[in-house]
């Protein structure tokens, strides 16, 4: 445990041992892994939830009980998804924080520009929150496709001056399942509905049997990322 707390000034001092760190945490537990990091970030910290699962967040509020948990309300949240956040907070204590789009109200930007829709309800209003916080524990999993397949357990984020924390990496969708069951936690109605990956109504359909998981987000584009971990 480090004698001083790292700062939003000072995460990026602390790069070379952040990624001793993401090999030495490898096979750490999730709790582990995030209790690691808040152990240097102290309170500043803060996670974000899809609310596809509230095992993340569960993960998170274990780890660390009061942690800020926030969804990123982007005006399209399938009400199933609403549903599961308002479960959480209401039946675990969740510090649940709700966060808007930036002086936006809801239009049809999704129809012509998804990239555009993308930023402004979900990019701007992450780099809003995490502009006040050194630590960001997310639920990115190597499986969840390519561009996440070399997911680290921790890093640094140098773009957003933060430690991300990804303490879900290594998670099978196996895992996922067993750990829900385990805990008795609620569950989002649309995985059974044959929705593995689920985000913004307008952009994510269900998935037929043997396609990708995320096949159902942005259907017929090349487009696989809303941009908060690119």
């Amino acid at each position: 445990m480090p004698t001083t707390t790292w700062t939003k000034a000072s995460v990026a001092l602390h790069a070379d041992e952040i990624a001793a760190a993401a090999s030495e945490l490898e096979h750490a537990t999730p709790v582990e892994i995030v209790r690691w990091a808040a152990d240097r970030v102290g309170n500043d910290i803060t996670v974000t939830c899809s609310f596809e699962d509230v095992v993340l967040a569960h993960v998170a509020a274990t780890a660390v009980p009061g942690i800020e948990i926030v969804m990123i309300d982007t005006q399209y949240l399938f009400a199933e998804t609403q549903w599961l956040a308002e479960e959480l907070r209401k039946n675990f204590d969740a510090n649940l924080r709700i966060v808007h789009p930036l002086h936006v109200t809801p239009d049809n930007l999704w129809q012509r520009d998804t990239e555009a829709c993308c930023n402004v309800r979900k990019v701007q209003p992450l780099n809003a929150v995490l502009s006040e916080k050194t630590g960001w524990v997310t639920g990115v999993r190597r499986i969840d496709g390519p561009t996440r397949a070399e997911t680290p357990v921790v890093s640094l984020d140098a773009v957003r001056n933060v430690l991300k924390i990804n303490p879900l990496a290594l998670y099978s969708d196996e895992e996922m399942e067993t750990y829900e069951f385990l805990h008795e936690l609620p569950r989002n109605p649309l995985k059974d509905r044959g929705y593995p990956s689920i985000g913004c109504w307008p952009c994510t359909k269900p998935v037929a049997e043997g396609e990708d998981k995320r096949a159902g987000r942005w259907a017929g584009q090349a487009k696989t990322e809303c941009g908060l971990h690119i």
